[in-house]
């Protein structure tokens, strides 16, 4: 970043994006802070709500006190398309989705990014903890520097193009040195919590909002063993997971695990341990980094939830955009509708939709 650009900082109210406005400020960019407003059933009254005027005002005091113009772009109706009701489709299906990971793809580097470079921005910046590097013309995306904030996972649905356009600032820094930066340049936000929790369903929660935008997700069903037999109710499948213990009843000889849903019966089955495992699954709407799918099965390391622990495997492309990703060992919490993200070392290779293993059932 040794030549001025034109950048567009993708400001929350929050420390992280606040640091990176000020960085690229100091390093002699031209700076412009923006924050999209988002839908939520009730964006104002939740702590962790998209855009509440608290939010809004923090970011617009950050940008005056470091000199750069601020402006708020109304992107509610494209967020609510693109990552609120496919949310909604997912639990109606029985899936788990991962509504951060769309809303990167399709809102901050879909309409958000068409809108600045229209506008003249050569680039958009944001306070993920991820980094961007151009290897021989081809952009990589790597993991940040702090192992403990490492982003990389909800931006590997980015594309070349997309890549091409983005800087991370603080993709080398750990998250404790972006606090103490935030106190040297005085910023009011240098003690603000990190968000946690999904920014859309606002003070009713979780559950609160699938209730209200999907009622069918939370019907009560019937629970099974592994060999179909009857053996309870459970109370909405959005109310279970992959891997999940609590909720499914006592009084069973060994613990019992959610091993998989059936959104068209509305019915659950429950395992043993020894049943939950998988060591295969599929995965579909593949992102490959280099915009190539490799020509061959490679080997390489995958996260299948955010928080996840990395799962050596064999990944085998089956077209452009599907794989085969078969596991070294068994994995207890295989979900169908997360995302499963492949690493080499410190790059993503790739990303794609977690699907049942299509060519034979997993084992």
């Amino acid at each position: 970043m040794n030549e001025k650009k034109n950048i567009v900082i993708a400001m929350s109210g929050g420390v992280d994006s606040s640091v990176a406005a000020a960085l690229l400020v100091r390093a002699g960019h031209n700076v412009t802070g923006m924050m999209l407003k988002l839908w939520s059933d009730d964006c104002e009254e939740g702590e962790n709500a998209c855009c509440p005027p608290e939010a809004i005002n923090q970011a617009r005091q950050v940008a005056s006190m470091i000199g750069i113009p601020f402006y708020v772009i109304d992107a509610r109706d494209e967020f609510k398309k693109f990552v609120v009701d496919s949310f909604i489709e997912g639990y109606k299906a029985g899936n788990t989705p991962n509504p951060c990971f769309i809303c990167n793809r399709e809102v901050r580097w879909g309409f958000f990014l068409n809108r600045i470079l229209s506008s003249g921005a050569d680039y958009i910046a944001t306070g993920h903890y991820a980094r961007v590097e151009n290897i021989k013309g081809v952009y990589r995306l790597r993991k940040g520097i702090d192992s403990s904030k490492d982003q990389s996972y909800v931006l590997s649905g980015l594309t070349q193009e997309k890549l091409s356009h983005s800087i991370f600032p603080l993709g080398e820094l750990i998250k404790p040195k972006v606090r103490e930066m935030a106190r040297e340049f005085g910023l009011p936000v240098a003690e603000k919590h990190d968000s946690q929790d999904l920014c859309f369903v606002g003070v009713q929660g979780y559950r609160g909002f699938l209730k209200r935008h999907t009622p069918e997700s939370l019907k009560e069903g019937v629970l099974r063993d592994a060999r179909g037999v009857v053996v309870g109710q459970h109370n909405g499948l959005a109310n279970y997971t992959i891997g999940q213990r609590k909720g499914i009843g006592a009084g069973y000889a060994e613990p019992m695990y959610v091993i998989s849903k059936n959104a068209e019966t509305n019915e659950i089955v429950i395992g043993t341990e020894s049943e939950l495992g998988r060591g295969k699954f599929s995965i579909e709407n593949v992102n490959w980094i280099t915009g190539n799918a490799p020509a061959e099965t490679i080997h390489c390391e995958v996260k299948i939830r955010y928080k996840s622990q990395y799962l050596q495997a064999e990944v085998h492309p089956t077209s452009e955009n599907s794989a085969d990703v078969v596991l070294a060992d068994q994995a207890r919490d295989i979900t169908p509708g997360q995302i499963a993200v492949l690493y080499e070392g410190d790059f993503v290779l790739g990303s794609g939709i977690i699907r049942p293993y299509q060519t034979g059932g997993a084992q």
